[in-house]
């Protein structure tokens, strides 16, 4: 757990939301109006003790108007090339009070510290039959996923896909879709989001 808390504060993730929201001189309940998130949720992932989901971080980004990335970069961080060696990645996860089911995927963003990027690369580990994100989010941009290993079941509007390992599938993320792990075994993917800012 310390370890995950560390990684929280070293992203900073809650501080940048904070940050912005005075920035733009909003309230909780202007960024809750703004998002469709509730001011508990919000409060919460100001104040690092929760992770947001991707699909709640672009909810988040989109209201403030700024790039997925720009919560996956280190202030004056201006390096043109990242090099993430395996098991460097800096894993996003939130681990479950009591009565809660655990969350259903762990990201890890795989070009943390690169400024000004168009896309957002992340590893993503789902939790076996998790629905994720509500099972259908969408946004404006473009994904791409290529699954590693385990099995993914793709639900894209009212298609829903089968994948496997060496599989992948590109979309256009502004209709609704979402992911459910089908396999027993751990199921990862690389994730690609581009996702338009302001």
């Amino acid at each position: 757990m310390e370890n995950i808390r560390e990684e929280v504060k070293e992203l900073q993730i809650g501080f940048k939301v904070r940050r912005l929201r005075q920035e733009r001189r909003m309230t909780l309940q202007d960024l809750a109006d703004a998002t469709g998130l509730s001011k508990p949720l919000l409060s919460q992932i100001e104040n690092e003790q929760v992770i947001p989901p991707l699909g709640t971080l672009l909810r988040i980004s989109k209201a403030f108007k700024v790039g997925l990335h720009f919560f996956f970069q280190e202030e004056g961080h201006n390096e043109k090339c990242i090099l993430t060696r395996s098991g460097e990645s800096r894993r996003m996860y939130r681990r479950p009070g009591e009565d809660e089911a655990p969350p259903p995927y762990a990201y890890h963003s795989l070009a943390f510290g690169k400024k000004h990027r168009n896309m957002e690369p992340f590893l993503v580990e789902f939790e076996p039959r998790q629905e994720v994100d509500g099972l259908q989010v969408c946004h404006e941009g473009e994904e791409f996923l290529f699954v590693l290993d385990g099995a993914l079941e793709f639900h894209y509007g009212d298609r829903v896909m089968t994948l496997a390992p060496g599989d992948s599938v590109y979309y256009d993320s502004t209709e609704p879709h979402g992911y459910v792990a089908t396999a027993d075994s751990p199921t990862r993917a690389v994730a690609v989001i581009y996702s338009k800012g302001g």
